[in-house]
């Protein structure tokens, strides 16, 4: 007899990213860092969003979300950029297209 976890139950489905989407999110990172605009990022997987948050300082508010709705795909397309209070910055159906926001001249690094 097989036992089944409780937390692997077919109602507790996770939503979380696929391997070229996290890819392409840690290099946007990467490159943020370089550019000293961020600092700290955390990952999160769950039922209904994935969200990759991004900090300038690990213990304030992220600067950014960039959030998984699959729900939504259908809709407003299934990925947001979500800024600082909640104001949606971005929406769209494909992660690059989304991505975009961040390659805008505002992000310079200055001496």
């Amino acid at each position: 007899m097989a036992f089944d976890p409780p937390y692997a139950s077919p109602r507790s489905v996770t939503v979380f990213f696929e391997r070229r989407e996290l890819d392409r999110l840690l290099s946007l990172y990467g490159r943020m860092v370089a550019a000293g605009e961020w600092r700290d990022y955390g990952i999160d997987g769950l039922a209904e969003a994935a969200v990759f948050s991004v900090f300038k300082r690990a213990s304030e508010a992220p600067l950014y979300r960039i959030e998984k709705r699959p729900s939504l795909a259908r809709r407003q397309g299934a990925w947001a950029v979500i800024g600082h209070g909640g104001l949606v910055l971005r929406r769209g159906h494909d992660l690059e297209q989304v991505l975009r926001f961040f390659d805008r001249g505002r992000f310079k690094v200055v001496d």
